[in-house]
């Protein structure tokens, strides 16, 4: 175990469930995208991601079933301390009319429940997967469809035509495709609504979870019959016991000459450290190269950020000329009236403040500023809203 949360009772809180949850989906993005890196430099890896549904999978198949066995919970659950129980309702009888007469008892997994778990825990989200990279497929095609026509289509596919004329297909070959054509526009069509059934109804378990009006956090939890509860001190103690006991019957199973028992052994061996620390590797591993991407992202972008220099200082502000009007000391007054501004503006060429009307005035007459006698147009009359 990694994480435990805080929380009182055998009972997870909300956010422990959901960060169980989540767990293998940002496992997933995070191998992705580090076979993505590492097959910029092996080429032969990439490979892999085209087959990156499967190879997860299967990851998570051997994970999921080794955590079930040994510990009664799924990969995720196990890092947070979680395990898998049975729910059995036992009925009182003297009390068969109130609802405090039912006791909901925990019991371990059996194995048809452990079976179906990485049925539910695996295989469902390997076909969903599947199911939404066939829409998603189809619904690109429809589009382009829609643009550029069914001609243009077909060239836009990425070579799913064949070089054969079509004439030339067998009728085998021709039926098999557009019965092909037809599931996948069949799965098209009932994928959305397949999701959005399956995301609310998930939604609807997780709040009653939330609210405390249910055990099963998921519908498939409910069909399973089980409740995820946190293990007790004790189990968690038994559970090294209980591996070792499983470990020692399945080395005594081993048969054959004494050299092949020995390889068999050592190769048993090999699997089992694996095992035990694929849970903590895994996770280790993705946040060392996360961490590594990160520092050397930061490196990359301090060399090649351009060269912060100070601003340049401003520039003197304008002389009053010798045969200009003279600045009034009191700074709200107009120089050009002598009176308190009305309707303040300011000539762009020199930044002195006027009346509007004076200013509009003089430069439409003398074209120029009457301080500085810089030369200046109507045009670079810039009105002021507040006035200091």
């Amino acid at each position: 175990m990694l994480f435990q949360v805080g929380g009182d009772g055998t009972r997870p809180t909300f956010f422990e469930m959901a960060a169980a949850q989540q767990l293998p989906a940002s496992l997933r993005a995070a191998l992705t995208y580090s076979v993505g890196v590492l097959a910029l430099r092996r080429p032969f890896l990439h490979k892999v991601l085209d087959y990156d549904d499967e190879f997860f999978a299967l990851l998570m198949m051997v994970l999921e079933t080794h955590s079930l066995r040994t510990t009664d919970a799924s990969f995720s659950e196990s890092l947070y301390g979680l395990r898998r129980r049975a729910v059995k309702i036992a009925v009182n009888k003297e009390k068969i009319r109130t609802d405090s007469g039912d006791r909901v008892r925990h019991s371990g997994l059996e194995k048809h429940q452990k079976v179906l778990s990485v049925a539910f825990l695996v295989v469902l989200p390997y076909f969903k997967s599947k199911l939404q990279s066939i829409y998603n497929k189809e619904r690109e095609a429809i589009l382009q469809a829609s643009l550029w026509g069914n001609e243009d289509a077909d060239y836009f596919d990425g070579g799913e035509t064949s070089p054969v004329p079509r004439g030339a297909l067998g009728g085998d070959a021709s039926r098999w495709a557009r019965i092909r054509k037809r599931i996948e526009a069949i799965i098209a069509g009932c994928y959305p609504w397949i999701h959005a059934g399956n995301e609310g109804l998930s939604f609807a378990y997780q709040l009653l979870y939330l609210l405390d009006a249910t055990g099963f956090y998921s519908p498939g939890l409910h069909v399973l019959g089980v409740h995820v509860c946190r293990a007790t001190g004790q189990e968690l103690m038994d559970t090294s016991s209980r591996i070792s006991r499983i470990r020692s019957r399945e080395r005594e199973r081993l048969r054959g000459p004494p050299w092949l028992k020995a390889l068999q052994r050592v190769l048993l061996s090999c699997i089992y450290t694996m095992l035990d620390y694929a849970q903590t590797g895994l996770i280790a591993a993705v946040f060392f190269f996360k961490m590594m991407e990160w520092w050397y992202q930061s490196a990359e972008e301090r060399m090649s950020a351009p060269t912060v220099y100070p601003p340049p200082p401003p520039p003197p502000p304008p002389k009053v000329a010798k045969e200009g009007i003279p600045l009034p000391p009191d700074r709200t007054i107009c120089p050009l009236c002598s009176q308190k501004r009305a309707n303040p503006s300011v000539i762009s060429v020199s930044g002195f403040v006027f009346c509007y009307a004076c200013i509009f005035k003089y430069v439409s007459q003398y074209k120029r500023c009457p301080v500085t006698l810089m030369p200046a147009t109507v045009d670079q009359i810039r009105r002021l809203f507040n006035d200091l």
